[in-house]
C-alpha cells in the first residue's frame, strides 16, 4: 500500500470517527420548550440526531453543569444567569457572531448586557411575566400585579405563582415601588411582608398554567407565552403587562465548555438563526424569537397574539433582571425561603 493510499484510508477513518462522534447532539433545555419538528429537520438536514433532557430552573441547569460531566452540548440560560455561566468558565466561546446565519438576528439582541456581541449564544425565545386572568370571573383591571399580590375576593384561593425566585422578588419589588437589586433592608421587609400576607390566598406555587384550563385557578403569576396557549383553550383569558413594573426575559442556545460534540453543537446554533428554523421555536414554545424574517413563518395567531406584543403605554414598565451582587441575592433568597415556609 503506498503512502498516498495510507494516508486516504487514514483521512477517511478520521472523517469517519468525527461523523461518528458527532452523531447525536445532547440538548438540556427548559420543559415543553423544545420543537419536535426543529430537531427532525436539523436532522435530515445534517444527520445529526438530537436527544432532549429537561429541567426546571435556571438554578437546576446551572447545579448540574457545574457538577462536571453532563454529557450535554448545549444549554438554554436565562439573561440573568448567563454572566454565571460565562464568568464561571462553563460556555464554550463558540463566536456565534462569525457564524454564517448571524445577519438574521435582530440587532436589538446583539449588543446584550449578557453576551455583548454575541460571543457565546444565540437566542432562543424571549417574553414576560405577568399577571393571568380569567376574565369571565373578574372584570377589574387586568394590567396590574395587584391581583396576586392584593388579590380582589373573587380570585382569593384561586390564584398560582410561578414559583421562580428572581421573577416573583422582581415583581413584588416594582409593585412596592422599588428598584431590582435594591439592597434597602427596611424596604425589603416591606416586600417580604406582602408577599407573605398575598401567599395566604394563593392556591399553589408551580408550573400550573393547565389549572386555568379547569379553572382551578382563576388567576396566575405567569409567562406570555403560557398564557397564550391557555387562551387558545378558554377564550376569556386575557394576560397583562403589569403597569408597576413586568420583567423581560430571554434564554438563549449556548455550548457547554466540556461540549462532547461542538462542532455539531455550532451547527445547531447557525440552524437556529435561520428565519424560518426560529419561526420553528416559536410555533411550538409560543414565545417571540430574536432573527428578523421569522415572522413570515410564524403562525398568523401568534404573530399577531396581544400576549407576545407589548402596547406602547406599557413598554416603558418593562425591565430586565439583571444579575444581583451576591450579598444581595442572599437577602432575596432569605425573603424567599419565608416565603416557602
Amino acid at each position: 500500500m503506498t503512502f498516498k493510499m495510507i494516508a486516504s484510508v487514514s483521512t477517511l477513518t478520521l472523517m469517519a470517527t468525527m461523523a461518528q462522534a458527532d452523531g447525536d447532539l445532547a440538548l438540556y433545555n427548559w420543559g415543553n420548550y423544545t420543537s419536535p419538528e426543529l430537531l427532525e429537520k436539523f436532522e435530515a438536514e445534517t444527520g445529526v440526531h438530537v436527544t432532549v433532557t429537561d429541567y426546571d430552573s435556571n438554578d437546576t441547569a446551572l447545579a448540574k453543569v457545574r457538577a462536571g460531566g453532563s454529557g450535554f452540548d448545549i444549554v438554554v440560560p436565562s439573561a440573568n444567569f448567563m454572566p454565571i455561566w460565562i464568568s464561571e468558565g462553563l460556555l464554550l466561546e463558540s463566536r456565534p457572531d462569525q457564524m454564517e446565519n448571524f445577519s438574521n438576528m435582530d440587532p436589538r439582541w446583539v449588543d446584550v448586557p449578557w453576551d455583548e456581541g454575541r460571543h457565546y449564544s444565540v437566542p432562543w425565545q424571549w417574553g414576560t411575566i405577568g399577571p393571568v386572568v380569567a376574565t369571565k370571573y373578574y372584570s377589574g383591571d387586568v394590567n396590574t400585579n395587584a391581583i396576586w399580590l392584593d388579590p380582589p375576593e373573587e380570585l382569593k384561593g384561586k390564584i398560582n405563582v410561578a414559583p421562580e425566585m428572581n421573577d416573583v422578588m422582581y415583581a413584588a419589588i416594582r409593585y412596592t415601588g422599588g428598584e431590582w437589586c435594591t439592597d434597602d433592608l427596611a424596604f425589603l421587609k416591606t416586600v417580604r411582608d406582602q408577599l407573605v400576607d398575598a401567599k395566604q390566598h394563593w392556591l399553589s406555587m408551580d408550573y400550573g398554567i393547565e389549572k386555568m384550563d379547569s379553572r382551578d385557578t382563576l388567576a396566575q403569576f405567569y409567562y406570555n407565552g403560557a398564557s397564550f396557549r391557555a387562551r387558545e383553550i378558554n377564550p376569556d383569558i386575557q394576560y397583562g403587562f403589569a403597569k408597576e413594573g413586568y420583567s423581560i426575559f430571554m434564554d438563549s442556545a449556548a455550548i457547554l465548555a466540556d461540549a462532547p460534540h461542538p462542532e455539531a453543537a455550532k451547527q445547531f446554533l447557525n440552524f437556529i438563526m435561520a428565519p424560518e428554523n426560529a419561526a420553528l421555536i416559536s410555533n411550538f414554545a409560543t414565545y417571540s424569537n430574536g432573527i428578523k424574517g421569522s415572522e413570515a413563518f410564524m403562525r398568523p395567531e401568534l404573530k399577531e397574539a396581544p400576549e407576545l406584543n407589548i402596547p406602547e403605554e406599557f413598554q416603558a414598565a418593562g425591565g430586565w433582571q439583571t444579575t444581583c451582587a451576591p450579598e444581595v441575592n442572599s437577602i432575596y433568597t432569605k425573603i424567599w425561603t419565608d416565603l416557602l415556609k
